[in-house]
């Protein structure tokens, strides 16, 4: 019997061994646009994409960043990126180092506090470090916007989570769960992730009615196997246990803050269900204002509902 499995066992080397070497998609035209659009900066030895509309004065203070979300990347904002570039100065996009069409190193130790370290870099670039902008964020990026919250609390505008903040111990979406604690199993299952497994996991946290087209779904995947993205999901997981450590610091930023805080939240999203999260939210957060859009809008809600999502967020921007 033992026999038995070390035959299949030799047979499946070679096949894994020719999986991991198939290349990632290549860019659609809509995906290369967008970076085509964008440049790359250096943070330390890493390469950082960012994308950048700035038709208004050099140092102008009406800025937005965009802070995208797991597990993929600043091509989430481009339903709404117009609506911006119609409002702001400047508006500034990047993918975290992990994720997109930025380096992807390994081994690493991916942290939220290195991510941050990263958008401070970009806007020491930009020279805007000093300058009061508004942050647009959703999921992993919201936990990266509370830690710039608690760096700059002096100088910060306005900070929007879009998605979910960090309150539970376990906000993660349900798919991805196995694999945040790392370990062999970790590596091993995401080495085997494919695109049919990605699309029907990252499928459970948008809508049944709000789901993304298949384009899309190979957009997402293409630019998550950028760079052999699809080898450090396990690795980028880690945030999860460092929300847990850090909780105290980063719920503190926002319930010691005075700066103006928004809340854009989709009822159907399976990370933070409602109602206990939103009466969760209020609970913690009491001085911030809550836009609850349809019934039908999940995780997603930017690419679900861009214009509701917009609407929502320039009503709160225009209401200072």
């Amino acid at each position: 019997m033992k026999e038995w499995w070390i035959q299949v066992g030799l047979l499946m080397l070679p096949l894994l061994a020719v999986y991991l070497h198939i290349p990632p998609p290549k860019l659609s035209p809509a995906l290369h646009s967008w970076r085509s659009s964008g440049s790359f900066f250096t943070y330390k030895t890493q390469n950082i994409f960012q994308r950048l509309y700035s038709p208004g004065a050099v140092g102008s203070s009406d800025v937005v960043v965009l802070l995208h979300g797991f597990p993929t990347s600043s091509y989430d904002w481009y339903k709404i990126w117009e609506g911006l570039t119609q409002r702001f100065h400047r508006v500034i996009a990047l993918d975290f180092v992990g994720f997109g069409f930025s380096d992807k190193p390994r081994p690493h130790a991916y942290s939220i506090f290195e991510q941050a370290s990263i958008v401070e870099s970009l806007l020491r670039h930009l020279g805007l470090l000093n300058q009061r902008i508004n942050l647009l964020s959703h999921d992993y990026g919201d936990t990266v916007a509370q830690e710039l919250l608690y760096r700059w609390v002096e100088t910060l505008h306005t900070l929007l989570p879009s998605s979910s903040a960090c309150f539970s111990k376990d906000d993660c979406p349900p798919p991805f769960q196995i694999l945040k604690d790392g370990g062999l199993l970790s590596a091993i299952i995401t080495r085997l992730t494919n695109y049919f497994i990605f699309t029907k996991s990252l499928a459970e946290v948008f809508g049944p009615h709000t789901q993304p087209t298949e384009a899309e779904f190979w957009d997402m995947w293409t630019a998550l196997r950028t760079n052999d993205g699809n080898l450090v999901v396990d690795s980028l997981l880690h945030y999860i246990n460092q929300r847990e450590q850090h909780r105290d610091r980063w719920v503190g930023a926002l319930q010691s803050t005075s700066v103006p805080l928004h809340m854009i939240y989709g009822p159907l999203d399976p990370v933070n269900p409602h109602p206990e999260f939103l009466r969760l939210y209020k609970q913690m957060l009491p001085t911030s204002t809550v836009t609850v859009l349809d019934d039908h809008i999940s995780h997603y809600p930017q690419l679900e509902e861009p214009q509701g999502f917009l609407n929502a967020y320039l009503n709160f921007i225009n209401s200072f």
